[in-house]
């Protein structure tokens, strides 16, 4: 049952994936005017709480943003800035942030045993799924699949992202499956590899 419903969800996505229009980044540039406060000039913000953007996959931050903008996913901040946008901006925006470099991170050094381990491995014992499946050894995510990059994100910006979806705050992801692997980890557990995550590059 898991297999097809991931198979059908990576379908879904290749197919959403093809049917969009190409963004201009230099156009994106010009429209991240209001971005920057919270993002950073080229997607790599100051505040640990907004998540970079810099180097993210163009479909995952168009996924994002149509989603804010239809109210799928939910957020003081980003819930009042996307309705305005039309799927140009989007496309554009998606380009322009996805082709910057994003700045490296540094992980807590008494946390990245646990992190990795759990990235890589899951827990056996209790049924929690290697985020490295989805993720990709590097945590440089899935275009395709319209699975995001991770590597390099802010701690404290993934851990509330897992927090969230573990308790239903969060339910943008396809066929519950974020939900479905943080749903069995502990707090100690998604702190270890929030900070894995953040010095990984």
């Amino acid at each position: 049952m898991k297999i097809w419903l991931v198979s059908v969800s990576m379908i879904l996505a290749l197919a959403a994936g093809t049917a969009q229009a190409a963004g201009d980044a230099e156009a994106g540039k010009t429209k991240a005017a209001t971005c920057v406060a919270c993002h950073g000039p080229e997607g790599n913000s100051a505040n640990a709480e907004w998540p970079k953007l810099a180097g993210q996959h163009a479909s995952y931050i168009v996924k994002q943003l149509n989603e804010f903008k239809a109210g799928a996913r939910k957020n003081d901040l980003m819930s009042p800035m996307a309705p305005p946008l039309n799927e140009q901006d989007i496309q554009d925006l998606a380009a322009y942030f996805s082709s910057q470099q994003q700045t490296p991170g540094v992980a807590a050094a008494d946390q990245v045993e646990l992190g990795e381990k759990i990235y890589r491995a899951g827990n056996a014992d209790t049924g929690v799924a290697a985020c490295m499946a989805c993720h990709g050894p590097a945590g440089s995510g899935n275009p395709p699949a319209v699975f995001p990059r991770i590597a390099g994100q802010h701690a404290v910006y993934i851990e509330k992202a897992l927090r969230d979806f573990r308790s239903d705050a969060r339910t943008n992801d396809n066929a519950k499956m974020m939900r479905n692997v943080v749903a069995r980890m502990t707090d100690q557990e998604i702190a270890a590899v929030a900070q894995y995550l953040q010095g990984l590059h």
